[in-house]
């Protein structure tokens, strides 16, 4: 942090941020929940353009509109030109933690008006990021963590410590919400921050969430490389809605997974597993006559299949 402390640090960080990526908007739109990062950040994005402050009300928690609505009150204080609390079902799918950011990206999405909108993720979020996908071992996408600007979603704090936002409410005089999930020890993400990531802090000597950090955006950077092949070796290897395997063969294996990945996932499927993509794989590299891969579908009433017939793979479904 610099010698004249948070506010200024965090307005150095939107500031650059708004530069890079924002230059040419003259309005945007900030996601508050009423605690530390989403507040300091709030505060910072009104003083440098108009800014709307949209406030998601999830109603899992008795009280949760009035904190909502103390959220909106302090918004309109800092000077946002406007805040609206946007009240939201959460369903079940993914469980509690998973459907609660649905439900909240939804309602963002729908509110933002064509606005970019402003996420207070900081640096220990995207280290927790980089840590849980770590441990799901998806491979290197999944440990990647969040896109500073990944259009609508802007992330200007992720490189800024969550010690700077609690410390920029003290110094502007805010009184931020703490949400009482973040102290859950049923939930992963609070086990992480409150366990994890300490013991890892003092086994390895600090400096641990800034290296996880740093290895999320090195990936970033590969995959968006390897990505940028896998699109140009899967238009050439299209053949109508089907993929030709001779020109897949020969391709490093990333390229190669990553072009079935594509291919899959604008055919229909949903959600893919490593294990999933390498069974089609195997329909390319080690062809022995076998049948299709089952693959996700939003389907109930049928399966999607990746299968290969005539040196194609191809795409069809089946009645459950």
């Amino acid at each position: 942090m610099d010698r004249q402390g948070a506010v200024s640090t965090l307005r150095t960080a939107v500031s650059a941020f708004a530069a890079r990526y924002l230059a040419a908007e003259d309005h945007w739109c900030v996601a508050l929940s009423g605690g530390p990062d989403s507040l300091a950040l709030t505060a910072v994005a009104a003083g440098l353009k108009p800014t709307t402050a949209l406030i998601v009300d999830h109603q899992l928690q008795d009280g949760s509109d009035r904190v909502a609505a103390t959220a909106r009150e302090q918004a309109i204080a800092v000077g946002c030109v406007a805040a609206q609390v946007l009240c939201v079902e959460v369903g079940t799918a993914g469980g509690p933690e998973a459907a609660a950011r649905t439900a909240r990206y939804r309602a963002l999405d729908e509110a933002r008006a064509g606005a970019d909108v402003l996420l207070a993720h900081t640096l220990d979020d995207q280290a927790e990021t980089v840590l849980l996908g770590l441990g799901r071992g998806s491979g290197a996408r999944s440990i990647a963590g969040m896109r500073p600007y990944d259009p609508p979603w802007c992330r200007p704090l992720l490189g800024v410590r969550r010690s700077v936002t609690h410390q920029a409410c003290d110094e502007l005089g805010l009184q931020p919400w703490h949400d009482p999930h973040n102290a859950d020890r049923r939930y992963t993400r609070t086990r992480l921050r409150t366990e994890v990531l300490p013991q890892l802090e003092d086994v390895l000597g600090g400096g641990v969430a800034e290296a996880l950090a740093r290895t999320g955006a090195a990936l970033r950077e590969d995959n968006d490389a390897l990505d940028a092949l896998a699109d140009a070796a899967l238009t050439a290897a299209r053949a109508g809605d089907d993929l030709d395997t001779a020109a897949l063969i020969d391709l490093p294996d990333a390229v190669r997974r990553r072009v079935i990945r594509r291919w899959l996932l604008t055919g229909g499927a949903g959600e893919l597993t490593d294990k999933q993509i390498r069974g089609v794989d195997a329909l390319v590299t080690r062809w022995r006559g076998q049948g299709g891969v089952a693959v996700s579908s939003p389907l109930r009433s049928e399966r999607l299949f990746a299968g290969r017939r005539d040196g194609v793979l191809t795409m069809y479904r089946e009645p459950v």
